[in-house]
């Protein structure tokens, strides 16, 4: 009975200061925290700090790390007139982003701020095996895949659409870097892989594709590049 008592306590309090993501593993949608909008760590410093690294920590993210990582890079910065963190042509933001961790897949949702779990059985362990030549992922606590849907810019934009669109992934890369490392993560950008066997692990839909993928974690001692 102690024993119980003792985890049930623990278990409240995971829930309450915002523990590791797993808390909420079996949950359909994660309501993550408010943003910090303010933060110790000017920009400067974190560009002047921001190195790619190749080795991580197995510690998972908390959900205030997550949900300030995925506000970053789609997050909504302006709620009457729905502008995100990130620009985007027209403000069409064709671009979707996906989270991969221990616990599952999850697609981020700027409207609400959440985590909406996508539904597949053993999603690292297919994700692992679709790019199992990138031995980061292999050990990153969390990677975060950036898709995108043409079709609409397409329409819009004609022959600039798809310059458009990887643009729009190149800033919200770079967002996701900053912020990792004023969060004093590390992180590697990703662009040798199969997207093909990527949206099929996860199970995508066929509209998106894969375009980048960033590993986020605690770094360990290792050479930065």
């Amino acid at each position: 009975m102690k024993v119980w008592i003792r985890w049930s306590v623990l278990s409240l309090l995971i829930l309450v200061i915002g523990g590791p993501i797993f808390a909420w593993a079996q949950l359909d949608e994660i309501v993550l925290p408010a943003p910090v909008i303010d933060g110790q760590i000017s920009l400067e410093a974190a560009i002047a700090s921001r190195r790619s690294m190749k080795e991580f920590a197995p510690t998972p993210l908390t959900r205030e790390q997550i949900g300030q990582l995925a506000w970053a890079a789609q997050g909504i910065t302006e709620p009457e007139k729905g502008f995100r963190s990130a620009p985007s042509a027209g403000a069409m933001y064709p671009i979707q982003l996906y989270l991969v961790t221990a616990e599952g897949a999850y697609r981020y949702v700027p409207a609400g701020h959440k985590l909406e779990r996508l539904p597949v059985a053993d999603a690292l362990v297919a994700f692992r095996a679709a790019t199992a030549n990138q031995p980061s992922i292999q050990v990153a606590p969390v990677t975060f895949i950036i898709t995108a849907s043409f079709g609409p810019m397409r329409d819009r934009f004609g022959e600039r659409a798809d310059p458009f669109v990887y643009m729009e992934a190149g800033h919200i890369g770079q967002n996701l870097q900053l912020q990792a490392t004023a969060l004093g993560l590390g992180s590697l950008p990703i662009g040798g892989f199969d997207p093909a066997r990527v949206s099929e692990a996860l199970s995508l839909p066929a509209e998106h594709t894969v375009i980048y993928l960033m590993t986020i974690g605690h770094p360990v001692a290792s050479e930065p590049e």
